[in-house]
């Protein structure tokens, strides 16, 4: 039977098995990669219906049942015109900015919504993972007090969103389900498109993130 892992588009199946290593030799790798974790994570359960080491190995990668670990699946921006070249550069779609740090537990949360949808947004949405501690500059400008902290573009425009609350320059906290970014990047997309550069958040404001506005220091 050929190897085969699944991501949200269904299975993939690879007939080489010297493609890729099994989830054991995996698993007893001594120096096993993100990667390569990531690989034995998402294979297809019944290709490895005991692997005892998988489950340390994944404690010591960072990765959890409640949140994989997908950020390394992002595209990251690491300096400051970095940034500046995507806000530049990205035409036609909204330019999604993650602020916030690989190892935090709500970024981690919300990295998992954003790989989880970014192929399905690709023709509306540009997603990058942006750490905070790199781009002080940018830190600043946005205010970014909390996070994780989602900015978002358009054509180079910052584009605003009501969210009921008194800061619509980002949102602030992960979502709490994939439809509610979806929803939320549509709106934004459809707004731009309009000419723009402040619409009304889609999301019920119960699945909303509540921050007190006194912020503490990233």
């Amino acid at each position: 039977m050929p190897w085969a892992f699944a991501d949200h588009r269904g299975s993939i199946k690879i007939d080489d098995r010297s493609m890729f290593p099994s989830p054991a030799d995996l698993c007893m790798s001594p120096s096993p990669t993100p990667e390569s974790l990531m690989l034995a994570y998402c294979l297809t359960p019944s290709l490895y219906p005991d692997c005892s080491s998988l489950n340390k190995l994944k404690a010591d990668a960072g990765f959890s049942d409640t949140s994989r670990n997908m950020s390394f699946l992002l595209p990251k921006l690491s300096a400051k015109r970095d940034v500046d070249n995507a806000i530049k550069t990205t035409a036609e779609k909204v330019l999604v900015l993650r602020f916030g740090r690989d190892d935090d537990p709500t970024c981690l949360q919300l990295d998992d919504i954003l790989s989880k949808t970014s192929h399905d947004l690709s023709k509306m949405a540009t997603i990058y993972l942006v750490d905070v501690d790199k781009v002080p500059v940018y830190t600043q400008y946005f205010d970014i007090s909390l996070i994780p902290s989602t900015v978002f573009f358009f054509n180079g425009q910052h584009m605003k969103v009501d969210y009921g609350s008194p800061d619509h320059t980002k949102f602030v906290g992960s979502f709490k389900i994939k439809q509610d970014f979806i929803d939320l990047i549509e709106v934004i997309f459809r707004g731009a498109m309009r000419g723009k550069l402040i619409v009304k958040s889609p999301i019920d404001p119960k699945n909303i993130p509540k921050y007190d506005l006194l912020y503490q220091g990233v």
